[in-house]
């Protein structure tokens, strides 16, 4: 199937590069388009020759040309041509939820593949727009432990920023408890942590070779269901034994004490807890974190998110 992709490509990491990849592994033909370069008139010209069309849309990202790009997507689905976006970000309960409201782009796609459950059948509820519900996932080629060794690896990490969604303070807070209860035995790996940004096959060693990962993901009132960070699949997938809030819907996803472990969010003496108990206990989290990352590549890969996709909108 030939499929043009519209989106963020100049981004070597981004979501959007990784999408690419998994399609193209799954045996289908991606021309990719630079979202703010491609103009509207290119984006229809190619657009009208392929199977589908997918727009990963940037937050206040214009696409040039004479043609507005809700024309373009009205005249794709004349042509029966599918269009779609999947999106792996929280609106609801945010700032950027004014979006749903200001950009036509959430009112003329055709389907939203939304990592948030709530916001698909919003979609489905307020707008033309199919909403369908499907979780973030993790680059198959990515999905391995490697217990090597890194000067970087702690008894226990946190891998991502402190300066998050100023709707989030939650995260700073997780970090500084962290430290405050472990010291020297933790490492916040982040652009704004200890170590810097670490990606590609340094992050794998880093997890892998780690004894804890301490995870988090945005959770308006701290009982928001069915969303969960794609950190949450990227520290199971790259080998952490991974110990995450727990949010209803994430046992739908993992066995909980089998292949992750989960804490009530701000219980910090329960998450104090079980780390302790997990830094003792080596043979119990290493079944734990093996079981985790076989999960993880069994049903959590961008390979398999896609072929789900497709199938979805039976292509």
């Amino acid at each position: 199937m030939t499929i043009v992709f519209l989106g963020n490509f100049d981004v070597e990491y981004s979501s959007e590069n990784l999408h690419r990849k998994s399609l193209e592994k799954l045996g289908h033909k991606v021309i990719t388009l630079q979202e703010g370069v491609a103009t509207s008139e290119q984006i229809l010209e190619l657009g009208s020759k392929s199977e589908l069309f997918i727009w990963v849309h940037t937050h206040g990202w214009v696409t040039p040309g004479n043609l507005d790009m809700s024309v373009v997507l009205d005249m794709f689905e004349k042509m029966n041509i599918p269009t779609m976006t999947y999106h792996l970000d929280l609106w609801l309960g945010l700032e950027r939820q004014k979006d749903l409201e200001t950009d036509p782009f959430y009112r003329n796609i055709g389907h939203f593949f939304a990592t948030d459950k709530l916001m698909a059948d919003w979609f489905n509820v307020n707008t033309k727009v199919k909403g369908h519900y499907i979780p973030a996932g993790v680059f198959d080629e990515e999905v391995y432990i490697d217990k090597s060794g890194d000067e970087a690896s702690n008894d226990v990490i946190f891998v991502g920023s402190k300066g998050y969604h100023p709707e989030w303070q939650y995260r700073p807070q997780l970090i500084d408890k962290l430290r405050e209860m472990f010291g020297s035995q933790f490492t916040h790996i982040g652009g704004d942590g200890d170590t810097g940004t670490i990606r590609g096959e340094r992050l794998n060693r880093v997890y892998g070779s780690s004894k804890v990962a301490v995870g988090d993901t945005l959770c308006i009132g701290y009982d928001y269901p069915y969303y969960f960070s794609d950190r949450l699949f990227e520290s199971t997938g790259r080998g952490g034994f991974t110990i995450f809030p727990y949010i209803k819907g994430i046992e739908d996803n993992f066995v909980i004490d089998k292949e992750i472990v989960t804490y009530e969010f701000g219980n910090f003496d329960e998450l104090k807890d079980k780390i302790r108990y997990y830094l003792e206990n080596g043979e119990e989290r290493e079944k734990i974190r093996e079981a985790g990352n076989a999960r993880t590549k069994k049903d959590h890969t961008y390979t398999k998110r896609w072929s789900d996709i497709i199938k979805e909108l039976n292509l």
